[in-house]
């Protein structure tokens, strides 16, 4: 197809053209909750760290986890790992070739947005519970 002289449009779309949707809003989390993983794998790392380099160290990395800095940080590790847990199980289902209707699909984002958020309150409740 032949472009008039002059006129400049873009070469591929771009994000003033995409409308964000549900679907694609979930695609992105996936992406930064598995780059957020790698952080809580670091604190996992120091934690068991400490707990190799003797009872002074472990005590004081333990105060700086339940400090509410630190809670809030395992709060958000714990999100991170059942969010990027579900978008995991939902990119499975979907390679199976099930659930891609576009209402379905984004049924599915919501339901995995929402299931995170759940999960995570019901890990917390349930860590406070029986601590």
């Amino acid at each position: 197809m032949a472009q008039a002289r002059g006129e400049m449009r873009p070469l591929s779309p771009h994000l003033q053209i995409y409308r964000l949707i549900p679907t694609m809003v979930m695609s992105i989390a996936h992406r930064i909750t598995g780059a957020a993983l790698y952080f809580g794998i670091l604190l996992l790392a120091w934690w068991l760290a400490a707990v190799a380099a003797g009872p002074d160290h472990y005590a004081w990395v333990s105060g700086v986890m339940s400090s509410w800095f630190g809670r809030l940080v395992l709060f958000g590790f714990t999100w991170a790992l059942l969010h990027h847990l579900l978008g995991g199980i939902r990119h499975l289902i979907w390679d199976t070739g099930r659930l891609m209707g576009k209402h379905t699909a984004t049924k599915l984002a919501w339901a995995t947005l929402a299931g995170s958020v759940t999960l995570t309150a019901l890990v917390w409740i349930l860590a406070y519970s029986v601590r």
